[in-house]
């Protein structure tokens, strides 16, 4: 791949999604930051912990389901079929430890 090329994964047709829900968690989490500065109440900074957490969870999932559907799929159209499940194990192997990490 030239130096140039973007390199494209599973989840480049939907970026800019990510990046707005990102963006929009980021505003949250220097939210909970200022409320905890301000010294707000406990459970209303827990709240928010609560909601910024779901959202990066969402990411999680998304991010997920982008690479099963474009790098796992990917690597079963491997054409040559003595690299295809090498691959194709690959590919679920980093889905599984990925989720493994969630889950944690």
């Amino acid at each position: 791949m030239e130096a140039t090329q973007a390199a494209v994964h599973g989840y480049t047709a939907n970026k800019d999604a990510y990046l707005r829900r990102l963006k929009r968690i980021e505003g949250q989490v220097r939210g909970i930051a200022r409320m905890v500065d301000e010294d707000k109440y406990c459970i209303d900074i827990l709240t928010q912990v609560a909601a910024v957490t779901k959202a990066l969870h969402a990411v999680s999932l998304g991010l997920v389901e982008e690479h099963i559907g474009h790098c796992v799929v990917g690597a079963a159209a491997e054409p040559d079929a003595g690299l295809r499940a090498e691959a194709i194990d690959a590919k679920v192997k980093e889905a599984s430890e990925a989720i493994g990490r969630l889950l944690r």
